[in-house]
């Protein structure tokens, strides 16, 4: 084993030691959510749906894919504390390892241990992953989108961008608007340093960008086709939209 490879395999330990170690102390933490899952776990209808309460009459206020993941773990672990937090445990780990993989190739390995060394060790980032939150989710997801808009800077492959828009795609239908902070700089990076014509960069960025608004708006335009009566009222809204 490389030293690199043994100290990123140190790192990780030491960031599944801070998520896992009594992650579970504060019980069902954030409530709210605690309890749109254990509503989810009661038909597929209000799965799909985020049901917060049991009869399915409102959704919550967030998009579904990090309770989809933490619904599907307690379908499978038993509904507690510790099995909602599993996938957010997991997705902060291999952000960390993600990290370390955008960075050490074009910095060295040393700036990638630090980079994931840091992230593995950042308060705000611990704290999060110890939750039931959405956060560790959407920060995997948005850490490869970056790492897929580098490549596709390298490379100046329509394809690598594409994947860009749907890693960014799923980081929306995490957390909505807080996965468009990687879009400007992904956006502006490939325009500048990217290869090819500025006309194939445009076309590229726009193909992309259409991928990015299907994918992101692909189960909201699910729930809003759907007749009200068939479906939740849509949490923290007045128009049920």
């Amino acid at each position: 084993m490389r030293p690199e490879h043994f100290g990123l395999g140190a790192i990780m330990v030491l960031s599944g030691l801070l998520e896992f170690v009594r992650s579970s102390q504060d019980g069902y933490a954030n409530i709210y959510y605690s309890a749109a899952v254990k509503s989810m776990l009661v038909s597929w209808h209000n799965f799909f749906f985020v049901s917060a309460d049991p009869s399915g009459l409102i959704s919550v206020d967030k998009p579904p894919l990090g309770l989809w993941l933490q619904g599907l773990s307690a379908k499978l672990f038993g509904y507690a504390p510790a099995s909602m937090r599993v996938p957010e445990g997991i997705c902060a780990v291999l952000a960390v390892a993600l990290i370390y993989r955008i960075v050490a190739p074009r910095f060295g390995a040393v700036a990638g241990l630090v980079s994931a060394f840091a992230l593995a060790t950042f308060p705000s980032f611990v704290a999060v992953s110890r939750d039931n939150g959405v956060d560790p989710l959407l920060i995997l997801l948005m850490l490869a989108a970056c790492g897929a808009a580098l490549a596709a800077i390298d490379s100046g492959r329509l394809r690598t961008l594409v994947w860009c828009g749907v890693l960014a795609g799923l980081a929306f239908n995490t957390k909505s608007l807080a996965a468009l902070l990687i879009v400007p700089g992904i956006g502006a990076g490939y325009l500048v340093c990217a290869p090819g014509t500025l006309r194939r960069r445009i076309a590229q960025l726009a193909a992309a960008g259409v991928v990015f608004v299907v994918v992101a708006l692909s189960w909201m335009t699910i729930v809003d086709l759907t007749p009200a009566s068939q479906r939740p009222f849509v949490g923290s809204t007045s128009s049920n939209s």
